[in-house]
């Protein structure tokens, strides 16, 4: 954009130089996804080639694109790393990239909502609503919606723990920061009680066992025929908030600013409520409960692309991507041949950043009103 030549020589500059800002700062962020991009390949290529079958790169490239029907080369695999490539780690990693994706767009949404630094899926008790919601479907049977069942009942859990959070931390028409934190970290804690009671009076005892894990979080156990409905939530959840990254930059400035600006702040705030607890509901039925990724990402890519959500959530979508694919591979080969459940490693990586997060604040003195 040109700056315009109106104006006196000092407003001249100031255009001039914003102008010049904006320039670099669209570079830096063509620059950070390009990065991000090659890196997601990088990593898909790994998820694919590492276990405890290697398959070389080149070979996973090869394979890859055999099954994609383009034959360039003559297969020098044999059919069982074909199988193990394409049917058993490939909708693996892919589940990942979608997962850590929508994770991470979840909790830059969330942190705009309720203007809270702190704020992810799994901290404010969304992801344990999902979890006894979709466990409940197990341990009862409940099939009124068929296969979509366990994402129906997800997703109720999530919208309900989100309400009964943001309802329990208001007080006085108000919101901060620390009343939120708590209020989500004690619904959380009773709907995992009310989650535990639950496999522990069930009569089976198999299946509670399996249930358990899940909750641990994990990516094993996928197959093609059940990632669509992650992949078309994430699509669903990222082409929304782009369209709306506008009205979440005016909540960063405040309620009151945003109100004056034209955002009737209550009812996109509800609407916003509803497609996060969709999609983490969606996303908590395919891979469990995965902690503290919607919290790292959106930081550390403001790092590299600032503030504006039309440039965040598409960086951190990609970096959710790829943080969770290594935490998957990580979990598979750290203590092979027996598998970490992979939201014990994110928890161990977002716990010391929560604590960070929450001493920097701290120095800061912030505890700002959401509403």
């Amino acid at each position: 954009m040109i700056p315009s030549v109106t104006g006196t020589p000092a407003e001249r500059t100031v255009r001039r130089r914003k102008a010049d800002e904006s320039g670099v700062g669209r570079t830096k962020w063509a620059v950070t996804l390009l990065v991000l991009t090659a890196l997601l390949t990088v990593s898909a290529t790994a998820g694919l080639a590492i276990g405890s079958v290697r398959v070389p790169p080149g070979q996973v490239w090869g394979i890859v694109t055999h099954a994609l029907g383009a034959d360039w080369q003559q297969p020098d695999w044999s059919r069982a790393r074909e199988t193990i490539v394409v049917d058993v780690r490939a909708p693996r990693v892919l589940l990942g990239a979608v997962t850590g994706a929508g994770l991470a767009v979840i909790g830059t949404a969330l942190q705009a909502l309720v203007r809270n630094p702190l704020a992810e899926p799994y901290l404010l008790g969304v992801s344990s609503g999902a979890s006894l919601g979709a466990v409940s479907v197990i341990v009862f049977g409940f099939t009124l919606f068929g296969p979509a069942s366990l994402s129906v009942a997800a997703f109720v859990g999530a919208l309900g723990a989100l309400v009964l959070v943001y309802a329990t931390a208001r007080t006085g028409g108000r919101i901060t920061s620390s009343r939120l934190v708590l209020s989500g970290v004690a619904i959380a804690a009773v709907l995992t009680a009310v989650l535990d009671l639950l496999l522990l009076t069930t009569g089976r005892g198999n299946e509670a066992r399996a249930v358990l894990a899940w909750t641990l979080g994990g990516l094993g156990g996928v197959n093609w025929g059940t990632l669509w409905l992650p992949s078309t939530a994430l699509l669903l959840g990222v082409g929304v908030l782009m369209v709306q990254a506008r009205n979440l930059n005016l909540l960063l400035a405040g309620e009151e600013a945003a109100t004056t600006m034209g955002l009737d702040v209550a009812r996109f705030r509800a609407r916003l409520f509803v497609l996060l607890s969709l999609v983490t509901g969606v996303l908590v039925a395919a891979a469990g409960p995965i902690g503290f990724v919607g919290l790292m990402m959106p930081h550390i890519v403001r790092l590299f692309v600032g503030g504006d959500h039309r440039r965040v959530l598409p960086t951190a979508a990609l970096g959710g991507a790829v943080f969770l694919i290594w935490a998957d591979i990580a979990a598979r080969t750290i203590a092979a041949p027996m598998e970490i459940p992979v939201g014990v490693l994110t928890a161990l990586c977002g716990g010391p950043f929560f604590l960070w997060l929450m001493r920097r604040d701290a120095r800061r003195g912030t505890d700002r009103g959401v509403a």
